[in-house]
């Protein structure tokens, strides 16, 4: 059994943090977990001061709890879920704070498959009604995606759902408090792919 402070820090480098989430969803898709079922008070408060090792962007959706299928502890890694990974300025900056002021190491942009606002973004491109609301927000952030992957490919989902992770990753590595570390070597962003039938996640861009 790790102690709370094991695990967290992972070696601090790019590569030894993602070798520590991808253990951890080894773990999970095994049904070996050693923190799935640890989620008392008492665990919590045991998790002392912040110092996570990676920060990890992924999608509201219900069915894709962030720390359960890396099997993360209190205070391992911090999490951002937003309608299919949408980037907006809060979601940035906060990245930018986890890097520049926790010293994590490692982005982990998560897609998942079947991804509901990929399908709702395929739906408004086709019918060519745009959502109202905020919807709408997410809807445009998604669309190049969905276009670079064909709106008429009768794969046009699952290929927007990769195109949309890596643009993600992509605008992360260009970002004016992320670019100069990534180029430096001293942080990875990296893009996966959760599969909701096996609970495997697949790195889609090396680190």
């Amino acid at each position: 059994m790790e102690t709370a402070g094991q695990g967290r820090q992972a070696g601090g480098t790019p590569r030894a943090a993602l070798a520590e989430l991808l253990a951890g969803n080894r773990r999970f898709v095994s049904g070996q977990p050693v923190h799935g079922h640890d989620v008392t008070a008492a665990a919590a408060a045991a998790s002392g001061d912040q110092q996570p090792y990676a920060v990890v962007l992924g999608c509201i959706d219900s069915r894709v709890p962030l720390e359960a299928i890396f099997d993360q502890t209190f205070g391992a890694i911090c999490v951002i879920r937003t309608g299919g990974h949408v980037l907006d300025r809060a979601v940035c900056g906060s990245i930018e704070y986890v890097v520049g002021q926790l010293g994590v190491p490692l982005v982990l942009v998560l897609g998942h498959e079947r991804c509901g606002a990929v399908g709702a973004t395929v739906d408004a491109l086709r019918s060519g009604e745009r959502p109202g609301g905020s919807l709408a927000h997410l809807v445009d952030e998604i669309a190049p995606a969905v276009i670079e992957a064909g709106l008429d490919d009768p794969a046009v989902h699952p290929l927007a759902i990769r195109r949309h992770v890596r643009r993600t990753v992509d605008a992360l590595r260009v970002d004016d408090l992320l670019a100069g570390p990534v180029a430096a070597g001293r942080v990875a962003v990296v893009g996966g792919l959760y599969d909701l039938a096996t609970g495997e996640v697949t790195l889609l861009d090396p680190a």
